[in-house]
């Protein structure tokens, strides 16, 4: 689909599951505490981590029991890791068409501070973002119209879009507020996978898009 920007359209995208896979962070961390808590075997805990992630285990309660540490600090590593993630596919062109068309752009997100402040620099994105809204700084979460209050606050425009994958609670309040929503289908691999239970008219987005390549910013 083709998005006309100018000085005036303000483009703003989800973070986890849209810029790049949410798996990637987790998989990231669990390398992190496996290298930890095994160093010399690491490979061997982290596969039978992600084994049972897969099948549903508590896997904090596992490696709390075998290793005798807290399940507290076992989180707090998970969060505060450096995480090793990367872009989709087309990501980067997108960012750079839309600066090169002196449009803005703006990251609206759900979750921790100092967890997604990582994951938007270790994915390069500090040079191209005007604004970030975190649920965690804000005190709401999306749904929510005060995040998306926040960025046109912030970006003042006459255009709004908001790219996004999670069809639960991603375009119901950009939809309210007038923006232009599109949606990024599941790759498969997404955390969250019920977009065919979002029926309702206002969870719908506006447009629908398989990947960044078929963004065409003009």
């Amino acid at each position: 689909m083709d998005i006309k920007v100018d000085q005036h359209t303000v483009i703003v995208f989800d973070l986890d599951d849209t810029l790049y896979n949410e798996l990637d962070y987790l998989k990231s961390a669990y390398k992190a505490i496996a290298l930890f808590l095994e160093p010399n075997d690491w490979k061997h805990l982290y596969g039978k981590m992600f084994s049972m992630y897969r099948c549903k285990v508590n896997v904090f309660e596992f490696l709390s029991g075998k290793y005798k540490t807290e399940i507290h600090s076992l989180i707090q590593m998970y969060r505060n890791h450096e995480p090793d993630i990367q872009l989709f596919d087309g990501v980067l062109d997108v960012l750079e068409a839309i600066r090169n068309k002196s449009g803005k752009i703006g990251i609206i997100t759900d979750g921790r501070t100092t967890t997604q402040k990582a994951k938007i620099k270790n994915l390069g994105l500090l040079k191209y973002v005007d604004a970030v809204v975190i649920s965690d700084e804000i005190g709401s979460e999306k749904p929510t119209v005060a995040n998306f209050k926040a960025i046109e606050n912030a970006l003042p425009g006459n255009s709004y879009y908001y790219i996004a994958d999670n069809w639960d609670k991603d375009f119901i309040a950009p939809n309210a507020l007038g923006w232009k929503s599109i949606a990024l289908l599941d790759n498969g691999m997404n955390i969250h996978f019920e977009s065919h239970t979002c029926a309702h008219h206002r969870n719908m987005p506006n447009e629908m898009i398989i990947g960044f390549k078929d963004l065409i910013v003009i």
